[in-house]
Protein backbone atom coordinates (compact mmCIF):
# COMPACT_ATOMS: atom_id res chain seq x y z
CA UNK A 1 0.00 0.00 0.00
CA UNK A 2 1.49 3.35 -0.98
CA UNK A 3 1.05 6.55 1.00
CA UNK A 4 -1.79 7.88 -1.17
CA UNK A 5 -3.87 4.71 -0.76
CA UNK A 6 -3.19 4.70 2.99
CA UNK A 7 -4.42 8.28 3.34
CA UNK A 8 -7.54 7.42 1.33
CA UNK A 9 -8.33 4.69 3.85
CA UNK A 10 -7.76 7.08 6.75
CA UNK A 11 -10.09 9.65 5.17
CA UNK A 12 -12.76 7.03 4.51
CA UNK A 13 -12.60 5.78 8.09
CA UNK A 14 -12.76 9.34 9.47
CA UNK A 15 -15.85 10.06 7.36
CA UNK A 16 -17.58 6.90 8.57
CA UNK A 17 -17.61 5.36 5.07
CA UNK A 18 -15.89 2.27 6.39
CA UNK A 19 -15.94 0.81 9.87
CA UNK A 20 -12.64 -0.98 9.49
CA UNK A 21 -9.49 0.71 10.74
CA UNK A 22 -6.89 1.49 8.08
CA UNK A 23 -4.07 -1.00 7.69
CA UNK A 24 -0.71 0.68 7.95
CA UNK A 25 2.14 -0.32 5.70
CA UNK A 26 5.28 1.64 5.03
CA UNK A 27 4.57 4.90 3.26
CA UNK A 28 6.48 5.61 0.06
CA UNK A 29 8.80 8.03 1.89
CA UNK A 30 9.63 5.56 4.66
CA UNK A 31 10.00 2.66 2.24
CA UNK A 32 12.42 4.65 0.11
CA UNK A 33 14.55 5.17 3.19
CA UNK A 34 14.55 1.43 3.85
CA UNK A 35 15.61 0.29 0.39
CA UNK A 36 18.18 3.03 -0.22
CA UNK A 37 21.83 2.02 0.14
CA UNK A 38 22.98 2.43 3.72
CA UNK A 39 25.03 5.57 4.18
CA UNK A 40 26.77 7.19 7.11
CA UNK A 41 24.20 9.28 9.02
CA UNK A 42 25.02 12.92 9.65
CA UNK A 43 24.29 14.82 12.83
CA UNK A 44 24.85 18.53 13.41
CA UNK A 45 24.96 20.41 16.68
CA UNK A 46 25.79 23.90 17.76
CA UNK A 47 25.60 26.34 20.62
CA UNK A 48 24.57 29.96 20.83
CA UNK A 49 22.37 32.34 22.77
CA UNK A 50 20.35 33.45 19.72
CA UNK A 51 18.21 30.37 19.19
CA UNK A 52 16.78 31.41 15.84
CA UNK A 53 20.26 31.89 14.37
CA UNK A 54 21.42 28.71 16.09
CA UNK A 55 18.68 26.59 14.48
CA UNK A 56 19.48 28.09 11.08
CA UNK A 57 23.21 27.35 11.37
CA UNK A 58 22.64 23.78 12.52
CA UNK A 59 20.18 23.06 9.70
CA UNK A 60 22.50 24.69 7.16
CA UNK A 61 25.16 22.18 8.18
CA UNK A 62 22.75 19.40 7.20
CA UNK A 63 22.11 20.95 3.80
CA UNK A 64 19.49 23.53 4.72
CA UNK A 65 15.79 23.29 5.45
CA UNK A 66 14.96 22.93 1.73
CA UNK A 67 16.52 19.47 1.91
CA UNK A 68 13.63 18.43 4.14
CA UNK A 69 10.75 20.79 3.30
CA UNK A 70 9.64 20.99 -0.33
CA UNK A 71 7.51 23.81 -1.82
CA UNK A 72 3.82 23.19 -1.18
CA UNK A 73 4.47 20.63 1.56
CA UNK A 74 2.20 20.20 4.55
CA UNK A 75 4.56 20.33 7.52
CA UNK A 76 4.10 19.28 11.14
CA UNK A 77 6.44 20.78 13.72
CA UNK A 78 5.90 18.58 16.79
CA UNK A 79 7.33 20.00 20.03
CA UNK A 80 6.81 18.82 23.58
CA UNK A 81 4.08 21.04 25.06
CA UNK A 82 3.05 18.50 27.67
CA UNK A 83 3.42 20.53 30.84
CA UNK A 84 2.18 23.74 32.41
CA UNK A 85 5.69 25.11 32.78
CA UNK A 86 7.51 28.21 31.59
CA UNK A 87 10.54 28.01 29.27
CA UNK A 88 13.08 28.48 32.06
CA UNK A 89 11.89 25.28 33.75
CA UNK A 90 12.97 23.07 30.84
CA UNK A 91 9.94 20.77 30.72
CA UNK A 92 8.70 21.86 27.27
CA UNK A 93 10.44 22.61 23.98
CA UNK A 94 11.75 26.18 23.99
CA UNK A 95 9.34 28.47 22.09
CA UNK A 96 12.13 30.20 20.16
CA UNK A 97 13.36 26.87 18.79
CA UNK A 98 9.82 26.08 17.66
CA UNK A 99 9.42 29.54 16.12
CA UNK A 100 12.69 29.21 14.24
CA UNK A 101 11.67 25.88 12.72
CA UNK A 102 8.23 27.15 11.71
CA UNK A 103 9.79 30.17 10.02
CA UNK A 104 12.33 27.98 8.24
CA UNK A 105 9.56 25.72 6.92
CA UNK A 106 7.56 28.72 5.70
CA UNK A 107 10.62 30.18 3.99
CA UNK A 108 11.10 26.84 2.21
CA UNK A 109 7.61 27.19 0.72
CA UNK A 110 5.46 25.02 2.99
CA UNK A 111 1.76 25.37 2.20
CA UNK A 112 0.92 24.95 5.90
CA UNK A 113 2.83 24.41 9.13
CA UNK A 114 0.94 22.80 12.01
CA UNK A 115 2.14 22.84 15.63
CA UNK A 116 0.41 20.62 18.19
CA UNK A 117 0.88 18.18 21.06
CA UNK A 118 -1.33 16.00 23.25
CA UNK A 119 -0.65 17.59 26.62
CA UNK A 120 -0.54 16.04 30.09
CA UNK A 121 -1.68 19.15 31.98
CA UNK A 122 -4.54 21.41 30.83
CA UNK A 123 -3.92 22.19 27.16
CA UNK A 124 -4.70 25.91 27.40
CA UNK A 125 -2.28 26.41 30.27
CA UNK A 126 0.41 24.32 28.57
CA UNK A 127 0.22 26.15 25.23
CA UNK A 128 0.17 29.55 26.97
CA UNK A 129 2.74 29.08 29.72
CA UNK A 130 5.21 27.26 27.47
CA UNK A 131 5.20 30.34 25.24
CA UNK A 132 4.72 28.20 22.13
CA UNK A 133 1.28 29.47 21.11
CA UNK A 134 2.48 33.08 21.36
CA UNK A 135 5.69 32.27 19.47
CA UNK A 136 3.78 30.80 16.52
CA UNK A 137 1.29 33.69 16.50
CA UNK A 138 4.12 36.24 16.54
CA UNK A 139 5.23 35.08 13.09
CA UNK A 140 2.08 36.68 11.70
CA UNK A 141 1.61 34.16 8.91
CA UNK A 142 -1.69 32.43 8.12
CA UNK A 143 0.11 29.31 6.97
CA UNK A 144 1.49 28.81 10.48
CA UNK A 145 -1.11 27.40 12.88
CA UNK A 146 -1.00 26.01 16.40
CA UNK A 147 -3.89 23.74 17.34
CA UNK A 148 -5.16 21.85 20.34
CA UNK A 149 -5.42 18.11 19.78
CA UNK A 150 -8.85 17.08 18.45
CA UNK A 151 -9.73 13.63 19.82
CA UNK A 152 -11.90 12.95 16.76
CA UNK A 153 -8.75 12.86 14.62
CA UNK A 154 -7.24 9.73 16.17
CA UNK A 155 -7.42 6.74 13.83
CA UNK A 156 -6.61 3.06 14.52
CA UNK A 157 -3.50 1.86 12.75
CA UNK A 158 -2.02 -1.61 12.41
CA UNK A 159 1.64 -1.61 13.43
CA UNK A 160 2.97 -4.17 11.01
CA UNK A 161 6.54 -4.04 12.33
CA UNK A 162 5.48 -3.96 15.97
CA UNK A 163 7.03 -6.37 18.46
CA UNK A 164 5.17 -5.43 21.65
CA UNK A 165 2.36 -3.40 20.04
CA UNK A 166 0.41 -4.45 16.95
CA UNK A 167 -2.20 -1.69 16.84
CA UNK A 168 -2.67 1.79 18.28
CA UNK A 169 -4.43 5.08 17.58
CA UNK A 170 -2.42 7.78 15.82
CA UNK A 171 -3.20 11.42 15.12
CA UNK A 172 -4.37 11.89 11.55
CA UNK A 173 -2.48 15.16 11.01
CA UNK A 174 0.78 13.45 11.97
CA UNK A 175 0.10 10.67 9.46
CA UNK A 176 -0.91 13.12 6.74
CA UNK A 177 2.20 15.31 6.93
CA UNK A 178 4.51 15.53 3.94
CA UNK A 179 7.26 16.54 6.36
CA UNK A 180 7.23 15.68 10.07
CA UNK A 181 9.75 17.60 12.16
CA UNK A 182 10.16 16.12 15.63
CA UNK A 183 11.26 18.75 18.18
CA UNK A 184 11.62 17.22 21.64
CA UNK A 185 13.22 18.83 24.64
CA UNK A 186 16.05 16.83 26.23
CA UNK A 187 15.20 15.95 29.82
CA UNK A 188 15.18 13.38 32.59
CA UNK A 189 12.28 10.97 32.86
CA UNK A 190 11.49 8.97 35.99
CA UNK A 191 10.63 5.78 34.11
CA UNK A 192 12.50 5.80 30.80
CA UNK A 193 15.54 7.63 32.27
CA UNK A 194 15.42 10.22 29.48
CA UNK A 195 12.76 11.60 27.18
CA UNK A 196 14.13 12.57 23.77
CA UNK A 197 12.96 12.10 20.18
CA UNK A 198 11.59 8.57 20.46
CA UNK A 199 9.45 9.40 23.47
CA UNK A 200 8.09 12.58 21.91
CA UNK A 201 5.78 10.37 19.83
CA UNK A 202 3.56 10.12 22.92
CA UNK A 203 2.06 13.45 21.84
CA UNK A 204 0.59 12.04 18.61
CA UNK A 205 -0.98 8.85 19.92
CA UNK A 206 -4.42 8.35 21.41
CA UNK A 207 -5.79 5.74 23.77
CA UNK A 208 -4.61 5.07 27.31
CA UNK A 209 -1.00 6.17 27.14
CA UNK A 210 -0.21 4.66 30.52
CA UNK A 211 -0.15 1.25 28.86
CA UNK A 212 2.90 2.31 26.87
CA UNK A 213 4.92 2.43 30.09
CA UNK A 214 4.94 -1.37 30.29
CA UNK A 215 7.93 -2.49 28.20
CA UNK A 216 8.34 1.18 27.37
CA UNK A 217 11.52 0.93 25.30
CA UNK A 218 10.15 -1.62 22.85
CA UNK A 219 6.74 0.03 22.68
CA UNK A 220 8.21 3.42 21.86
CA UNK A 221 10.22 1.80 19.08
CA UNK A 222 7.08 0.09 17.77
CA UNK A 223 5.20 3.39 17.67
CA UNK A 224 8.10 5.08 15.89
CA UNK A 225 7.88 2.58 13.02
CA UNK A 226 4.60 4.29 12.10
CA UNK A 227 5.33 8.02 12.44
CA UNK A 228 8.89 8.39 11.18
CA UNK A 229 10.26 11.94 11.36
CA UNK A 230 11.77 13.57 8.31
CA UNK A 231 14.00 15.52 10.68
CA UNK A 232 14.66 15.40 14.43
CA UNK A 233 15.75 18.60 16.16
CA UNK A 234 16.50 18.13 19.86
CA UNK A 235 16.19 21.21 22.02
CA UNK A 236 19.07 21.09 24.49
CA UNK A 237 19.09 24.82 25.18
CA UNK A 238 18.13 23.84 28.72
CA UNK A 239 18.19 20.24 29.89
CA UNK A 240 16.27 18.93 32.88
CA UNK A 241 18.66 16.79 34.92
CA UNK A 242 16.28 15.57 37.63
CA UNK A 243 12.59 15.26 38.52
CA UNK A 244 11.42 14.87 34.96
CA UNK A 245 9.37 14.83 32.92
CA UNK A 246 7.43 17.64 34.63
CA UNK A 247 10.19 19.37 36.54
CA UNK A 248 9.49 22.75 38.07
CA UNK A 249 12.60 23.47 40.12
CA UNK A 250 15.12 25.73 38.38
CA UNK A 251 17.90 24.01 40.35
CA UNK A 252 17.24 20.89 38.23
CA UNK A 253 17.89 22.76 34.96
CA UNK A 254 21.26 23.06 33.24
CA UNK A 255 21.84 25.70 30.57
CA UNK A 256 23.59 24.40 27.44
CA UNK A 257 22.26 26.71 24.68
CA UNK A 258 22.56 23.73 22.33
CA UNK A 259 20.54 22.31 19.45
CA UNK A 260 21.13 18.82 17.98
CA UNK A 261 19.66 17.83 14.59
CA UNK A 262 19.71 14.82 12.30
CA UNK A 263 17.59 13.01 9.74
CA UNK A 264 18.48 9.88 11.74
CA UNK A 265 16.25 9.87 14.85
CA UNK A 266 18.23 7.18 16.64
CA UNK A 267 21.52 9.01 16.14
CA UNK A 268 19.94 12.21 17.46
CA UNK A 269 18.76 10.46 20.63
CA UNK A 270 22.07 8.65 21.01
CA UNK A 271 24.06 11.88 20.96
CA UNK A 272 21.65 13.74 23.26
CA UNK A 273 22.02 10.92 25.79
CA UNK A 274 25.69 11.81 26.22
CA UNK A 275 24.69 15.27 27.46
CA UNK A 276 23.45 13.53 30.63
CA UNK A 277 26.68 11.53 31.10
CA UNK A 278 24.88 8.40 29.91
CA UNK A 279 25.60 6.05 27.02
CA UNK A 280 23.14 5.35 24.17
CA UNK A 281 22.87 1.72 25.30
CA UNK A 282 21.57 2.95 28.69
CA UNK A 283 18.28 3.99 27.05
CA UNK A 284 15.93 1.11 26.20
CA UNK A 285 14.06 2.96 23.47
CA UNK A 286 17.30 3.79 21.66
CA UNK A 287 18.39 0.14 21.72
CA UNK A 288 14.98 -1.11 20.55
CA UNK A 289 14.79 1.50 17.76
CA UNK A 290 18.26 0.52 16.56
CA UNK A 291 17.26 -3.14 16.48
CA UNK A 292 14.14 -2.19 14.51
CA UNK A 293 16.32 -0.55 11.86
CA UNK A 294 15.17 2.99 12.59
CA UNK A 295 18.66 4.45 12.76
CA UNK A 296 22.22 4.23 14.06
CA UNK A 297 23.06 4.29 17.77
CA UNK A 298 26.84 3.77 17.48
CA UNK A 299 28.15 7.33 17.44
CA UNK A 300 31.44 6.11 15.98
CA UNK A 301 29.46 5.40 12.82
CA UNK A 302 27.82 8.84 12.75
CA UNK A 303 29.32 11.88 11.06
CA UNK A 304 29.09 14.56 13.73
CA UNK A 305 29.35 18.20 12.64
CA UNK A 306 29.95 20.65 15.47
CA UNK A 307 28.99 24.21 14.59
Amino acid sequence: MDRREFLKQVAAWSAGITAAGPLFRMTSRAMAAEVAPKSVPTLALGTGADYEKLVTRVLDALGGISKFVKPGAKVVVKPNIGWDRNPAQGADTHPQVVKALVKQALDAGASKVLVFDRTCNDNRRCYANSGIAEAVESIGERRAVWEFIDDRKFVPVKIEKGVSLTEWQFYKDALDADCYINVPVAKHHGLSRLTLGMKNIMGVIGGHRGEIHFSIGQRLADLNTVVRPTLTVIDATRILLRNGPQGGNLADVKMLDMVVASADPVAADAYATTLFDLKPEDIASTCAAYKAGLGEMDLKKVRVLKI
